[in-house]
């Protein structure tokens, strides 16, 4: 496990709570559950945490159980803290005037879920309103969306590795949302595809099933249909899964014609329920390599019904030196960057 503490803190206090006197009311990025005292657990990659104030100093509660989480102030990361148990920061280095506080969760919780405690102003602060912006995107996808051993720089890696080397802050996700001044959520899983998971495994449990859970290692709660989240893009990268390997003996289909055609049916109806339920959102979706043909099949299908709704994005050319041959730092700035450009053309 990684248990990393950056430098240029003034003060740090794992134990004991400073003084600190007024909550911050968050900005939260991504789906968490509100627990009856007050505190927040969640469990898909990217979830983050904003506040903002002013004065010189603030805490932050935490406990990353089995993750890591990473806090920033004005944009400076300051830790990334994976000790399981709940941390109490206090930052008073601060300057005069005002400060945004964040809480990003890095790296992938395929079971169980961190929880975040509160952010508090220090004596003599002010608590603001929190951060907002003026576009909201969504992401759902698999590893390459997760950022799954996106910091190695090498192939071989154990499972400790790939966790520890998981970064969904280093993503396409995040930089793309970045750039277009957007909060975020990512719904994403490892291995998972529209109607089939690498190799064949966990059948039944795919991308558009879990899709609804808050937690995605439990099947309750899930997500409430009134909720105010409401993106203006949504973003689809899902394939890679369902084609990387061949149908064996025992799976559902009888052979790669029945897999494929199971797919486009599958993944416009999962385009559909989404647009029916965001009815503003324009869509996008990642065309990789393997399953470029099967992507432009269903965006033209969609677009049959719903004329501009789905884009397809051509994304080839990765280096893929990460974690089991898994998209590298470079290779998630050039999906960015194929990304944007399809943002830019469809967005208002």
């Amino acid at each position: 496990m990684r248990y990393v503490f950056l430098a240029a803190v003034a003060a740090l206090i794992l134990s004991s709570p400073a003084d600190a006197q007024t909550a911050l009311t968050p900005n939260i990025g991504g789906r968490a559950v509100a627990q009856p005292d007050g505190t927040y657990a969640f469990g898909w990659p990217g979830v983050y945490f904003e506040g903002r104030f002013t004065g010189r100093s603030v805490e932050v509660t935490i406990d990353p159980q089995f993750e890591v989480l990473a806090v920033s102030i004005d944009g400076q990361r300051r830790n990334e803290v994976a000790i399981p148990g709940v941390a109490h920061m206090t930052y008073d280095d601060l300057g005069p005037g005002e400060h945004v506080v964040r809480v990003d969760k890095l790296t992938e919780s395929q079971t169980g879920s961190a929880r975040f405690l509160g952010f508090k102003v220090g004596k003599g602060g002010q608590a603001l309103p929190p951060p907002t912006r003026p576009r909201k995107i969504e992401f759902i996808g698999d590893s390459h969306t997760v950022g799954y051993g996106v910091r190695a720089t090498k192939h071989s890696c154990t499972k400790d590795e790939i966790h520890d080397l998981t970064d969904t802050s280093l993503t396409f996700g995040s930089l793309l949302a970045r750039r277009l001044n957007a909060d975020y959520r990512i719904v994403a899983f490892s291995g998972r595809g529209v109607v089939r998971n690498y190799a064949g495994t966990s059948p039944g449990q795919t991308l558009p099933v879990l899709y609804p859970r808050m937690i995605p290692g439990e099947a309750t709660p899930t997500v409430d249909p009134a909720e105010a989240w409401r993106p203006d893009l949504i973003v689809i990268g899902l394939g890679t899964n369902d084609f990387s390997t061949p149908v064996a003996p025992g799976e559902a289909w009888a052979d790669a014609e029945a897999l494929h055609a199971d797919y486009h049916q599958t993944y416009v109806r999962f385009i559909g329920e989404l647009a029916k339920r965001q009815p503003q959102a324009k869509f996008l979706l990642i065309a990789g390599d393997s399953f470029a043909a099967d992507v432009e099949a269903v965006a033209k299908t969609v677009d049959a019904q719903t004329p501009g709704l789905a884009t397809p994005v051509r994304i080839t050319g990765m280096g893929l030196e990460a974690c089991n041959w898994h998209p590298s730092i470079a290779d998630q700035r050039m999906m960015a960057d194929r990304l944007e450009a399809a943002a830019k053309v469809v967005l208002p």
